[in-house]
């Protein structure tokens, strides 16, 4: 009877915290470009200024996978917002659309770096998020994008990549990083060579920035997200202990940044 009580007990706090979690569309836009975002906040906390947490989508756009990352941002006692970089609608229907569609935006770096502020804008305009403590984080083609929102110049505190890419085309653009840096890597990911990570360490490390890097043994590229499968072969597949690795890092460095609790998400 008691071990039943305990088990009433533990689920009936856990449905509590879930519902506290409030979400929101969000419409915003580029010009004529309509764009769709996505607002994860404890209304409990609606009376304070909370830290504020961008989120960038990987390349198949925002879907459920960042909508629920939100609502682990919102769990924590952060607010989240996970931006539109590709249009409302405008979502790739397989790996070589989302190919394509990601590469426009590597190509094209001041239409990326723009449209990665408008997000942060949108962020920094919720009402209850304290506007002097702001951080990003991304999933690969995001994980890219968080990077190029620091050498935008953004004024964010920190920015945490996950598998993100690494490449420096414009190594000069390190001078305009103001956040500190956390890189989560998979030791085995193939799309990210060491040429890259090196040339990564030469661009911040000649711009004094502050920067760490994680990197997970027998990880390969998405290994935060449990879509990818388990094959390593495959080059992109989930890895649990990545996953919780990088998540708690995140905390950490977060903690560093804003002074907020590390607490363990409860979705």
């Amino acid at each position: 009877m008691r071990h039943l009580l305990t088990v009433f007990v533990a689920i009936s706090v856990m449905n509590h915290a879930t519902a506290e979690v409030k979400t929101e569309t969000v419409e915003y836009s580029d010009g004529d470009v309509t764009l769709e975002g996505f607002v994860a906040y404890d209304p409990q906390k609606i009376d304070l200024l909370a830290p504020g947490v961008l989120v960038v989508h990987q390349w198949m756009g925002l879907t459920d996978y960042e909508k629920s990352r939100c609502k682990q941002l919102a769990q924590l006692g952060y607010v989240a917002f996970a931006l539109d970089i590709y249009g409302k609608g405008v979502r790739p229907s397989g790996p070589g659309e989302a190919g394509k569609l990601a590469g426009q935006y590597k190509r094209d770096r001041d239409l990326y770096r723009r449209r990665l502020n408008l997000g942060l804008d949108q962020l920094r305009s919720q009402q209850s998020v304290n506007q002097e403590k702001l951080a990003a984080i991304g999933y690969c083609f995001g994980g890219t994008g968080v990077i190029e929102l620091a050498r935008s110049g953004a004024r964010v505190d920190g920015v945490v990549s996950f598998h993100g890419g690494l490449d420096s085309p414009q190594p000069s653009d390190g001078k305009n990083i103001k956040a500190k840096l956390l890189i989560c890597h998979g030791a085995d990911d193939p799309f990210v060579s060491a040429g890259d990570i090196e040339a990564f360490k030469e661009e911040v490390n000649a711009a004094d920035v502050d920067w760490q890097m994680n990197i997970y043994s027998n990880a390969v590229h998405s290994f935060t997200q449990p879509s990818a499968g388990t094959d390593n072969s495959r080059g992109a597949a989930y890895n649990r202990k990545a996953d919780e690795r990088s998540w708690k890092a995140m905390q950490v460095f977060f903690n560093e940044l804003f002074g907020t609790e590390v607490l363990e998400s409860r979705l």
